[in-house]
């Protein structure tokens, strides 16, 4: 089981077991504010419930210059696993300038692509295809991108991941 662990301020700061953020109320550092239902945490002593989201006490200052790492996997998840060139199901990366005439490795310069688009097109540009980008590429924003884990969110999680979205 995991937890959504929120800032003072209510944006996810970041995805822990529920054993690490049971020890975070315990002393009281944070305060349950969804729990899961039907499944408490046994003590020798008590019984907890078990948390789904909680909420910091404190405010912790998080530097906003985080940049989301450029991945094979990233790419095809921003751009919804369709071919940026012809909106079919993608399971490979272009590189919309080729690598072989100095296009870099950027979320500006990469996209999801088709099997096909991706062998036809080969190390030539869109524009030299006749070709046009269903989009303009670029780095992926909001939570579910910096806060680690967010990926396979919970259902009770949902509220709290798009208000920051």
């Amino acid at each position: 089981m995991r937890t959504l662990v929120l800032n003072a301020g209510y944006e996810p700061l970041a995805v822990v077991s529920f054993k690490r953020a049971l020890l975070l109320v315990m002393n009281d550092r944070a305060t349950i504010i969804e729990r899961v239902e039907d499944s408490p945490v046994w003590g020798t002593s008590s019984v907890f419930d078990r948390p789904a989201v909680i909420v910091l006490s404190r405010y912790v200052r998080v530097p906003t210059t985080y940049n989301v790492p450029v991945t094979r996997r990233g790419v095809l998840r921003r751009d919804g696993y369709r071919c940026a060139y012809c909106a079919k199901p993608a399971a490979t990366i272009d590189h919309v300038m080729p690598r072989s005439r100095g296009g870099a490795d950027s979320w500006e310069n990469l996209v999801a692509c088709c099997l096909r688009c991706n062998n036809v097109k080969s190390d030539r540009t869109p524009h030299e295809m006749g070709w046009e980008l269903r989009f303009i590429p670029q780095p992926p924003r909001g939570s579910q991108w910096t806060v680690r884990g967010t990926e396979r969110a919970e259902p009770a999680w949902a509220p709290y991941l798009s208000a920051a979205a």
